[in-house]
């Protein structure tokens, strides 16, 4: 039982660290491409 409920606790921890990885990427495109529209006008 308590096996089990460890894995599921390391699993949920990787998947919201994964998360927040991808949306922090997103992030950091988002910026760089603003900052290619405004250096492009």
């Amino acid at each position: 039982m308590i096996r089990t409920l460890t894995l599921l606790l390391m699993i949920a921890l990787l998947f919201l660290a994964g998360c927040e990885t991808i949306g922090g990427f997103g992030r950091d495109l988002e910026k760089t491409g603003n900052w290619i529209e405004r250096t492009a006008t």
